[in-house]
Parts: C-alpha cells; structure tokens; sequence
C-alpha cells in the first residue's frame, strides 16, 4: 500500500479536483491522509463523499513541515507520497513513482515531472538543485514540457509531488518544522544525500502544478524572509565545520549578491531581516550528526554542490 498525505490550508479551490484525478488515474492500492492547517474556507463536509480519507485537522497554520508530518506519523505505506493540495496527476503518477524507487533499496525519494498548470508547454519543476552559492532553484522551470525525459539522480526532490520510502524517513528525520515552509525539501534531501541515499527523478510520472497556490504567486516578503533565514539553518545543519569553511567565499558571495537583487525589487530589508534572524536562531538548530562511516558521502554531497554552481554560472553566461 502507498499512503498519500496531502496538506492543506484555504485549498477546497484545488482540493476536490485533486482528489478527482488522485481516485480516478491510480489502480494502486492507496490511503489518502489529508492534514489541515486549520483552514476558514470551508468546513469541507464534501470530504466524505470520497473513500477511505483520513482527516486530520490541526487547530492553526504550522506551516508545509508539520502538517505533513503529522500525516507521515500515521500512514500505514511502506512509501509515502506527497502532494500539494494544487496539483492533479495524470495517469500512471504513483504507479511510476513506485516502480523507479522499488529499484534500489537506497533511493530515498523519487520526484515527478511537475507541469505548470496554466502554461502545460512549460515544465514547474522537475527536481530541485543546490550550489555552493547557497541558491536553491526549480531544475527545469521555464523549460518545454518535451524536454527531461530522461530518470536522473538530482540533489533532492520538491515535496510537492514526490514518493519518499518511509523508513528511511524515520532513519533521517522527517521534515524539520522550524523551517515551517521553503526549502524544508531541500533540507530533507541534503540529509538523504550525506547518509548514502539517493534522489531520483522519474521523467513518466507527471503531475499538473497550478504553483503558491496557498502562499500567493511571486515574491512577498514573508517568501524573502523565511527563503533567506531558512537557507541559513539548511547549511547550518548540514556542512561540517571544515565543509563551511572551505564553502565560506561562494556562501558570502551567494547572500551579497542575492541581497543587492532583492533590494533592487524592494525586498532588501526583508532578505536582511530572515538572514539575520537564521545566524542569531541557528544555534536552536539540531545539527544532523556526523558518523565516520559516512564521511565519504559529504564528499560525494560537494561534487554535487559543485557540479550543480558550475552548471549555474554556465546558465547564467549563456542567458539560459
């Protein structure tokens, strides 16, 4: 059995028609756990004309981290999929994902070919990297929908629609609930990835994004702070203290530079403020422990990052 958890905040909008295609294109055994951030919109008695879900109601907004969580906690699945509240899968979706992450005992989590909904020639997401700058980006956003057609290891998988083997979550941690919501996935795939697991992408798993559908399309300044004191517990947590050091020049470089691109748009203070806040909070932070044997996935973990700053500055010369 695979269990669904879906959060949910304000969604019904998005809500029924994902879980319209959810029942309709998977002939997989599933449960369905939706975990509710104390939503207003609705009382969502309709819940029940749908089978076997699970509800969950949390009496406020904890933010992406703990609503799935608690969903995480109570699945009975040996895998656990996830799955924004705005999204709608196309046939096939968990099947594929299943058959990808059933291949090696060391796959962590597999990740979908996200399709924006409102531009379906254009890709969302199709997994996500992260550099030595300390930048978190979308791999493929903007991109045709014709293109990533090949399965592929990526630095993490974006939790918005993505398989992830449950045992190995409770081996690692489940998503860390102080970064309440941005980068909580990169964070969680950061861990996989310096204890030997890998991610995966699966290119014929798709899956329409309508995208910010809870938090609003485009910057905010909640987006800029939480981005920017997030990023902060994210290397915090997980560089050892030598890997920081010698990461230092790209990270200091990374926050000037991104700090001088939000202040041209009006967000300076805001991206100040979250970076400011993650270096004096990031002490609250557990640090994922370090174990010997372990030692030469963090250096397999910083070819990634480099390879991934090198592909980065060669997008940005060439204007892709």
């Amino acid at each position: 059995m695979v269990s669904i958890v879906i959060p949910n905040y304000n969604g019904e909008q998005y809500l029924k028609a994902c879980l319209e295609k959810l029942y309709e294109y998977t002939t997989l055994e599933i449960e369905v756990i939706i975990v509710d951030n104390g939503s207003t919109d609705s009382k969502y008695e309709w819940i029940k004309n749908f089978p076997s879900i699970i509800w969950k109601q949390l009496d406020n907004n904890y933010g992406f981290s703990k609503a799935v969580n608690e969903g995480i906690r109570i699945a009975k699945g040996k895998f656990v999929v996830l799955l924004n509240n705005d999204t709608q899968i196309c046939v096939g979706f968990i099947e594929e994902l299943k058959k990808v992450i059933e291949q090696q005992d060391t796959i962590f989590s597999v990740s979908s070919k996200m399709i924006q909904y409102h531009n379906p020639n254009y890709i969302d997401d199709v997994g996500d990297e992260y550099n030595l700058f300390g930048y978190a980006s979308q791999r493929g956003h903007g991109k045709s929908v014709d293109c990533y057609n090949e399965s592929s290891r990526i630095f993490s998988s974006c939790g918005g629609a993505a398989i992830y083997r449950k045992e190995l979550l409770e081996q690692i941690g489940f998503f860390d609930e102080n970064f309440f919501a941005y980068l909580e996935d990169v964070d969680l795939g950061y861990r996989a990835n310096i204890n030997g697991y890998k991610n995966v992408y699966c290119p014929k798993a798709m899956v329409y994004h309508v995208g910010s559908a809870t938090t609003g399309e485009g910057m905010s300044p909640l987006k800029v702070y939480l981005s920017a004191r997030n990023n902060i517990y994210l290397i915090y947590k997980n560089m050892p203290i030598i890997q920081l050091l010698i990461n230092l020049p790209f990270l200091i470089i990374g926050s000037s530079l991104r700090y001088y691109m939000f202040k041209k748009k009006g967000f300076g203070e805001d991206y100040k403020r979250g970076l400011f806040e993650g270096i004096k909070k990031c002490n609250s932070i557990k640090k994922t422990k370090i174990q010997i044997k372990n030692l030469k996935y963090y250096f397999t973990c910083e070819l990634m990052l480099i390879y991934n700053t090198y592909k980065y500055i060669a997008r940005r010369i060439s204007g892709d």
